[in-house]
């Protein structure tokens, strides 16, 4: 390696990153091509319900050299595979620098905010240290700019596990309602066709559950399908204790002089994020106002209450300055009316 360096001195009010510089004016060198860290062995990442989710799990890592002993911020980072970290996960952040611990249960929470429960996805992790030598003002390694050093990616697979869930067997849409506190009590909005009746299956013991003769309840291992009144989403509800369930439409749109339909049915439909957690559409819209109502009535209906995207009942019309294609989503934090409330964000795309 070439002998050039580049050259930092001490001084007082250093961030404490140079580890190594005890007393002001001590001179630090740093190699012209430091080391960058290595993630030089990392856990499995297929959890599963039924394991130990207090179980410790380890990635072990190498941490930079720049040729002086030295502190650093280090990012773990994961994200799909192909997508070349441009949005990625942060795992972890912080002073560790060889041994990075989670308890599964903590670093399978992480991962379902980006990847599928029950399911494969290939993916990519990597580690970032960053160097910031001195809070200057644009020079290289100051606070503003300071120094990056990223490892190889490593090419893995993870199945984050989520809650116990039953899967609707029958229609094309891929749907599944859950039990949030493992006691038999399922529930969650699903996509669903007049035309596609379902059955309901575990997929942790792949008992099967249908309706009974009178069409009153889920029974195991009974084959009758329930059917929906018509195509669309519904909140889902299914009690195994006892076999009792409830199917509501649960249909939310846009509807307004901006619309196609203008005030009048049917509304512009939404479709629900379930990783999300909110409604959205891409859609047409004129110059007008829009409001968001559910199953094309005014029952149940939501308004600007006056501030910044916050929505509330029968609130005020939104405005649509100018035609084009737009973006919206609804995020609805009370879904009881007369009560609803919420808010939404509404991007022009063209």
């Amino acid at each position: 390696m070439r002998s050039k360096v580049i050259k930092y001195f001490g001084i007082v009010g250093l961030l404490g990153l140079l580890a190594s510089c005890e007393k002001d004016g001590e001179m630090v060198t740093m190699l012209s091509e430091p080391i960058p860290p290595t993630i030089v062995s990392m856990p499995e990442m297929k959890f599963y319900r039924t394991g130990d989710p207090n179980q410790i799990v380890e990635f072990k890592c190498t941490p930079v050299d720049p040729g002086f002993k030295a502190s650093a911020t280090y990012f773990l980072e994961i994200a799909p595979a192909g997508s070349e970290f441009a949005n990625p996960l942060q795992l972890y952040s912080g002073p560790q620098d060889t041994l990075i611990s989670f308890k599964v249960s903590e670093l399978n929470a992480k991962l379902l905010t980006v990847f599928d429960g029950d399911k494969e996805t290939n993916a990519e992790v990597r580690v970032r240290a960053i160097l910031t030598v001195d809070a200057g003002t644009g020079a290289p390694g100051t606070g503003t700019n300071p120094f990056s050093y990223t490892s190889a990616s490593l090419a893995t697979v993870v199945r984050p596990y989520g809650l116990p869930r039953l899967d609707l067997i029958g229609t094309s849409y891929e749907n599944w309602i859950e039990s949030p506190n493992a006691d038999g009590l399922y529930s969650g909005f699903v996509k669903l066709s007049s035309t596609e009746p379902f059955t309901l299956k575990n997929p942790d013991d792949d008992k099967v559950y249908g309706l009974n003769a009178d069409g009153t309840a889920f029974v195991e291992n009974e084959s009758n399908s329930l059917a929906s009144p018509e195509t669309g989403w519904y909140k889902l509800a299914v009690n195994l204790n006892d076999g009792s369930f409830s199917l509501d439409a649960h249909m939310y749109g846009v509807v307004g002089s901006a619309t196609p339909n203008g005030w009048g049915s049917p509304d512009i439909k939404m479709d629900y994020n379930r990783k999300k957690g909110f409604w959205e559409v891409t859609t047409d819209l004129g110059v007008g106002e829009i409001k968001f109502r559910k199953n094309d009535g005014w029952a149940w209906n939501l308004g600007l209450d006056g501030t910044d995207g916050q929505l509330k009942h029968d609130g005020s019309d939104i405005p649509v300055p100018s035609a084009g294609k737009y973006y919206i989503t609804l995020t609805i934090t009370q879904y009881e009316e007369p009560n609803e409330a919420g808010f939404y964000t509404m991007t022009k795309l063209n």
